[in-house]
């Protein structure tokens, strides 16, 4: 038997956590209201995000991330994907990380399938990673994403809102989608 150590117990405490949560799930009437109150706040708080979703194929709305690390650590949550107005999907966030580390946040997250081909790669994929064709999109001093029809030229952007608490360090991370099945 190995002898465990007090960081050894941490991160496999850490692991197990985030492992289990992805077991956790909502009822879909609350993620219909969540997705809703998300994507006013989106539109209300960042310009440019209702004229980035009304040219999108797709938008995936997490309403609500919550990540904690101490040396490992996890985040999850869930959403949905809406093609216009329609709720189509529902998915799931999960990410792993491991590194110099400490704290714990929660957040919003958008993203913005900017072509059809993006959008059925997204839908048809068994569990998708968010890569190299995906930019984040800050918002800048004006409070715009700096984002135009004349800037919009990868598939995918992603918008990160409504930040609240605090992640200190520098981390390896891996994200996954996955389709949630009611």
């Amino acid at each position: 038997m190995t002898n465990w150590t007090r960081r050894t117990f941490l991160a496999a405490t850490a692991a197990t956590a985030a492992c289990t949560s992805t077991g956790i799930s909502k009822p879909v009437s609350q993620i219909d209201t969540e997705i809703d109150a998300a994507r006013d706040k989106l539109f209300r708080t960042i310009p440019g995000t209702q004229q980035l979703a009304s040219q999108a194929a797709g938008l995936l709305i997490i309403p609500e991330i919550t990540e904690a690390g101490f040396m490992v650590g996890g985040s999850y949550g869930e959403g949905g994907l809406l093609i216009g107005d329609a709720k189509v999907d529902y998915f799931s966030f999960s990410a792993a990380s491991f590194g110099l580390q400490i704290g714990a946040q929660r957040f919003s997250h958008a993203l913005f399938f900017m072509t059809q081909e993006s959008l059925a790669g997204f839908r048809n994929a068994d569990g998708w990673q968010l890569g190299v064709d995906a930019e984040f999109v800050y918002a800048q001093d004006s409070g715009s994403v700096g984002v135009s029809t004349n800037t919009i030229n990868l598939p995918v952007y992603a918008v990160v809102f409504g930040q609240q608490g605090a992640i200190l360090g520098a981390t390896l991370q891996g994200a996954k989608y996955s389709r949630i099945i009611r």
